[in-house]
């Protein structure tokens, strides 16, 4: 592959252009394989993993051959994942930067639509998105196939796993035949090759065997927390970490400036690192690092390109990269000339799949992080304390202090020791020694041991198991017949068991779509599973009713997951998630908090079944809640 470059593949001037300044030098097995054969036209079947460069793959062969006149979609790329469609559209972005009056739009559930819509009005040559929001847009007519030139699946055995698939092919079909068409799988399951022979025809086929694998000495590590709490999580990191040189990776160049910003406030020192930065900026912060005036650089992947410093003992990877060959590039900044290093990941919930993902191809477990206590926090600043005590005590001419300090004694009748520690108090207070640190939750969806938990997986994986629409099929033929004896709130569901062979209770809920929105079970399960990122096996029963539908989900939802599912489209209607129950009023206090009138009690929902006319309010009586339509 050493005689293989970007140059000699034939993509575009400008895309290559784009490319050089990526800093990319030389195409991946992937990219090699698959950009002169859609460059020819022909359709692809590409199997590889996650993390190979899959999105450049496909990406720089269709925009080299863009229509600039043409503000119609061209391209469609389908992602099983809104976090997923927002990266490829970001890639497209930036491949593209040298293309005159290129638009990129993601489109995906879960995001205002009237936005989409504008930029679909607007135009735009490529359309990047989750396909349960492209049939949304298909149904309104905003979104326009007739000149679609390519049609891109990615993830194509995700879409599966996660029920997307009818819909996947319903766009298909919509395509014009003529469409050239790539689909790129890490696995090849029967429905995908079904899908394949299609509508790819006779397809030409890249395998790309995954090879990436990461330094055995760089000790890794994966640290599960709440979004907004990265920088709490990073500060208490850096407290007890013992770290010579660091770098910390973030995804946006905004964000490399406000970290290290909020670091240098809280008394470590750091600088940014990103593209927009002059190359004399840049190479003064590199050189600061190496020489040891500066301990932490904040970067993003491109401005930390080929960066090769000795004394890097850390990275950091404060949000996680999306391409799984971006995080053996990062984590390889540190471990250099034989040293040991160390590499920590801040992940958040969202992005477990991403962390799975980055384990499966390095084919390395990465442990579980334990986040350093109050006590150990405390522990290392005394320490320091200490240290920074008795070095200046060694050090420094001190006699004109000495004698100060006894005179106060003496003066006041203090002991000595007594007076050394409230100077020791004063000192401390911009920086305690003993602080009362911010509680940092850490979500329970780590389980400690996620290299455990995917072999458990895979030992315990049933053979129907991807196949979710199977699953869907059966619930909407059987859906009539149970609907008319929907369980009750008291009634207790069967628990489900684990991969680890523990029970976990499940609870009804109600959600406020059903059959007069033309919703399905396979709706239902692909909008909670993308949104909630819930394993196939932990989304239970599903019941079909006119006006509404009940799903079976594991007992213990933590609010914020359930705040958000409450606002989760299915079919243009929110599901506004409630526990099911036959008290109106205990559905209410289900709901999330900030609905105004709607989340007040319903201790007076309903007027007491003997009150006379003499006994109505003075006032009239508002309509509770639950009778509001």
């Amino acid at each position: 592959m050493s005689s293989v470059d970007f140059a000699s593949l034939g993509i575009a001037a400008p895309v290559l252009k784009a490319v050089k300044q990526l800093g990319y030098e030389q195409p991946s097995p992937v990219q090699a394989a698959s950009i002169p054969i859609l460059l020819a036209g022909k359709n692809l079947l590409g199997t590889a993993q996650t993390g190979t460069g899959k999105t450049a793959a496909f990406a720089l062969p269709f925009l080299s051959q863009l229509d600039e006149k043409q503000t119609a979609p061209q391209v469609l790329v389908l992602t099983p994942t809104r976090e997923l469609a927002i990266q490829v559209a970001e890639a497209f972005q930036s491949y593209a930067k040298h293309i005159k009056g290129f638009h990129v739009l993601p489109i995906y559930g879960g995001a205002d639509i009237g936005g989409q819509l504008r930029g679909l009005k607007r135009g735009a040559q490529v359309v990047v998105g989750t396909p349960g929001r492209m049939l949304d847009h298909l149904r309104r007519r905003s979104l326009d196939l007739s000149q679609i030139k390519g049609l891109i699946l990615d993830e194509a055995d995700e879409m599966l796993r996660m029920g997307f698939i009818d819909d996947v092919e319903t766009i298909l079909a919509k395509t014009p035949p003529e469409c050239q068409r790539a689909l790129f799988s890490a696995t090849m399951p029967p429905a995908i090759k079904r899908v394949a022979d299609k509508y790819l025809g006779d397809a030409e086929l890249v395998s790309i065997e995954n090879k990436t694998t990461t330094v055995e000495r760089i000790a890794q590590a994966h640290l599960m927390v709440k979004g907004h709490q990265k920088m709490d999580a990073l500060t208490r990191i850096l407290e007890v970490e013992q770290f010579d040189g660091m770098i910390i990776f973030v995804r946006t160049k905004s964000s490399t400036l406000e970290i290290a910003e909020k670091l240098e406030a809280r008394g470590f020192s750091s600088a940014a690192l990103n593209g927009d930065l002059t190359q004399a900026v840049r190479e003064r912060a590199i050189n600061r690092l190496k020489k040891g005036q500066l301990d932490i650089v904040v970067a993003t992947d491109v401005a930390a390109r080929g960066l090769d410093v000795e004394r890097i003992s850390h990275v950091i990877n404060y949000d996680v990269p999306h391409d799984n060959e971006s995080y053996v590039h990062r984590i390889g900044r540190t471990g250099r000339a034989g040293r040991e290093g160390k590499a920590i990941m801040l992940v958040t919930q969202k992005e477990t799949r991403l962390l799975r993902s980055i384990e499966k191809s390095t084919r390395q477990p990465i442990s579980a992080f334990n986040l350093p206590s109050n006590e150990e926090v405390s522990g290392q600043r005394v320490e320091l304390f200490k240290q920074q005590l008795v070095g200046m005590s060694q050090s420094t001419k001190l006699d004109k202090f000495h004698s100060l300090v006894k005179e106060v004694a003496a003066e006041h009748d203090i002991d000595m020791a007594l007076l050394a520690a409230a100077l020791a108090f004063e000192v401390q207070k911009e920086r305690p020694l003993f602080p009362k640190l911010v509680v940092i939750d850490t979500p329970r969806a780590s389980d400690n041991d996620r290299a455990n938990s995917r072999k458990a997986r895979q030992r315990n994986e049933r053979p129907d198991r991807n196949d979710r629409n199977e699953r869907a099929d059966r619930t909407e033929r059987n859906e009539r017949q149970r609907s008319e004896r929907a369980p009750k709130a008291s009634q207790s569901k069967k628990p489900i068991t684990d991969h680890e062979g523990n029970n976990v209770e499940m609870v009804t809920y109600r959600i406020e779509v059903g059959r007069n929105d033309d919703v399905s079970p396979k709706n239902i399960v692909g909008a909670i599973a993308n949104e909630a990122d819930i394993d196939a096996q932990f989304i239970g029963h599903i019941t079909l009713h006119d006006d509404h539908s009940t799903v079976d989900l594991p007992e213990g939802m933590p609010k914020e997951l359930f705040d958000h599912l409450y606002k989760v489209r299915v079919c243009q209607k929110p599901l506004k998630l409630s526990i099911h129950n036959s008290s109106a009023g205990e559905q209410r206090r289900t709901k999330p908090a900030g609905k105004g009138k709607k989340n007040k009690p319903a201790a007076k929902s309903k007027p007491k079944a003997h009150r006379g006319a003499d006994s109505k309010p003075k006032k009239p009586r508002k309509r509770p809640t639950a009778d509001r339509k």
